[in-house]
């Protein structure tokens, strides 16, 4: 099979099934342009400018709703199916845009965040199982990158949209894709894993098929891959029509499912990627970009400084696209987890040579710089990998209760960096906290180096035989 012809249909839904993750992208974004609107004195809410107090809570908000949005559509996607859980995500995602022109004090925005936030869990913790289970082992790597490229598109979206219209226009603008959504996802077919899981093995040869762009050729003249994936979707069938629960659905999951040594290495291993994910700290440090250009004496405007910013993080996470099936997930993970701790080390070198007085002013360019570079090395690997390799290193039984475990933990510990940034900053200086995430950084080098498998072109048994 060609990558043009057998694979089209896979890429097809992959961009549409990631509709969705442009407009929740655009949600992370949007408070970029809206907070200089929303607290100014012109501002349109009834009870006056936004406080930083009630900006923290608005932006934080869209974490807690991911949380929530992480156990509910995991959930529905093993009790109504993958395809219907992500088409349902439309629903909060349309609610936390339509809310927003309306909303009148600090409040409805944050409901408004959290709903959105809802279905931003939803994305991250779905979408990485839909992809797994319908790619190519040889494509799967790029199939799981498109996750964060259209996020992160949507991120940049939000922010040259809000460069030349009001935070109401933008909401309604952006309020669209959900629609766009749902009409293109709508025609997919449901996952085959998860057929055969239900007990519908005839749909689910029909759905491998569709993905395999094989529909009119009959058994023996596919390739030995697709046969073999044939073959076990067939097998999940017992005799009797009972669902074999080796694969069986999550509600089916215990304690000892994660107590054998290859998965429980497996979700090691998960949660080591995930925690580190969010403590290189490079998004809880997005929300200091105006700080950081204005420190180095800067005199772009904060808007023009977040669409260069989130321009660096698309460009990233394209050439993530670009590579991982090429070089592999490893090494990818390891150059970004070493480039991130550079970059970061030079803006706390800069910024600590300017607390002891020295004349720093000739190397203004150094935090913009070592802040752009860590930002691009981050979007390459730390950043956008991560849920692409835990999709494809946990065993499917425990896959989709693995996932939303790990994204739980994500949520969390990415609501506690954000709000404790200030403090750190505080206690430890600008210098002491940048510092700090380095040598987390480092370390998540360390760890990758040692414990994670490398997945590319490998099959989910293959992974965990490596383990």
């Amino acid at each position: 099979m060609s990558s043009s012809g057998g694979d089209k249909h896979q890429y097809l839904a992959a961009l549409s099934v990631n509709i969705i993750t442009i407009s929740y992208g655009a949600f992370c974004g949007w408070p970029s342009a809206s907070f200089l609107e929303l607290s100014s004195e012109n501002s349109p809410l009834e009870t006056g400018p936004l406080t930083p107090k009630d900006q923290g809570w608005v932006a934080s908000n869209i974490c807690l709703g991911g949380l929530f949005g992480t156990f509910l559509f995991t959930w529905l996607a093993d009790k109504i199916g993958r395809k219907w859980s992500l088409l349902w995500m439309a629903l909060p995602n349309l609610l936390g845009w339509i809310i927003i022109p309306y909303a009148r004090n600090p409040m409805h925005l944050i409901i408004a965040r959290f709903i959105g936030g809802a279905a931003g869990g939803g994305c991250f913790t779905v979408i990485p199982i839909y992809i797994a289970e319908l790619a190519s082992d040889s494509i799967r790597g790029i199939l799981g990158v498109f996750l964060v490229l259209t996020c992160n598109f949507g991120v940049v979206l939000a922010f040259v949209l809000g460069y030349y219209f009001n935070y109401a226009q933008v909401s309604w603008i952006v309020s669209t894709l959900s629609f766009v959504f749902v009409g293109c996802f709508w025609f997919m077919p449901e996952t085959p894993q998860h057929l055969a899981k239900v007990n519908k093995i005839e749909e689910a040869e029909h759905s491998l098929r569709y993905y395999r762009n094989i529909k009119s050729k009959p058994a023996k003249e596919l390739s030995e891959q697709v046969q073999l994936e044939l073959q076990k979707l067939k097998t999940t069938e017992k005799p009797g029509g009972n669902v074999d629960n080796d694969d069986g659905q999550a509600g089916g999951v215990t304690w000892a499912d994660f107590a054998e040594g290859k998965t429980r290495k497996a979700f090691l291993i998960g949660f080591g990627l995930i925690s580190f994910n969010q403590l290189c700290g490079c998004f809880a440090m997005l929300n200091y970009t105006a700080v950081i250009f204005e420190q180095a004496g800067s005199r772009m405007p904060p808007t023009v400084a977040a669409i260069i910013v989130g321009t660096i993080q698309l460009v990233g996470t394209y050439v993530s696209t670009i590579l991982v099936d090429r070089l592999g997930r490893k090494i990818l993970l390891l150059v970004s987890a070493v480039g991130i701790g550079l970059g970061q080390s030079a803006m706390g070198t800069y910024s600590y040579f300017q607390v002891l007085g020295y004349q720093v002013a000739s190397f203004s360019w150094v935090p913009i710089a070592g802040f752009s570079f860590m930002l691009l090395l981050a979007a390459i690997g730390l950043l956008s990998l991560p849920f692409l390799v835990i999709s494809e290193i946990m065993p499917q039984k425990i896959r989709s209760t693995a996932i939303m475990m790990l994204m739980s933990v994500l949520w969390l510990i990415s609501t506690c960096t954000i709000k404790l940034l200030p403090i750190f900053t505080e206690t430890l200086g600008m210098h002491g906290t940048v510092f700090m995430f380095a040598s987390l950084s480092f370390a998540a080098a360390i760890f990758i180096a040692i414990f994670v498998p490398e997945t590319k072109g490998k099959t989910v048994e293959d992974i965990l035989a490596s383990l």
